[in-house]
């Protein structure tokens, strides 16, 4: 049996403790993976992320394995077959997003070189390492996560509010808020 002690979000199944284990907090530095964490945390808005996190293979089929090349080329032909796949979040105005996202997250590669660089630049490529006791000390937002969510809409991007940047934050390592009891704060 299993004893490792983890953040007590991630106890409902193997799915979250899995993404707990082996994503969840990993600094990141691939385009590729912010925009995957993108797509699924614009769609995640307003709904569990448990709920995309389950769907996360049928993302994945559906938006061209994250290809971000690939989505900012998606058509109104695209959109309205996204819009009947039930394997995904059939919200118009995400799927719009995430194409939209695509493109913008592409001007942010040319201007920064790639979107690592941008988003590592508002911590001076630091990671925050709060140290929460329980979840209830978590935040849901934070000021750092409200001048990125007003940088990405001044951008162009969508669906990316202050909530949802600092869900991506956390996701991507940016910030580390493991509970201090968790295994992978000590890891």
């Amino acid at each position: 049996m299993e004893t490792k002690k983890r953040c007590d979000w991630c106890e409902k199944d193997d799915l979250y403790r899995a993404y707990h284990d082996q994503e969840w907090g990993v600094p990141v530095y691939d385009d590729a993976v912010f925009f995957e964490f993108i797509i699924l945390e614009s769609f995640q808005a307003g709904l569990s992320w448990y709920t995309v996190l389950a769907k996360r293979d049928h993302f994945r089929t559906a938006f061209a394995d994250f290809d971000y090349t690939k989505v900012a080329q998606f058509d109104e032909e695209k959109i309205q077959e996204l819009l009947q796949n039930k394997g995904i979040i059939r919200n118009q105005l995400k799927i719009r997003a995430a194409v939209a996202n695509a493109k913008a997250f592409m001007e942010v590669q040319k201007t920064f070189g790639s979107f690592s660089n941008y988003i590592w630049s508002f911590t001076d490529g630091k990671i925050i390492e709060n140290t929460p006791k329980s979840t209830s000390e978590l935040l849901a937002k934070t000021p750092l996560s409200d001048e990125i969510s007003k940088d990405l809409k001044k951008r162009g991007f969508k669906f990316m509010g202050s909530t949802v940047v600092y869900a991506h934050l956390q996701a991507t390592g940016i910030i580390n808020d493991h509970l201090t009891s968790c295994w992978k704060r000590k890891s």
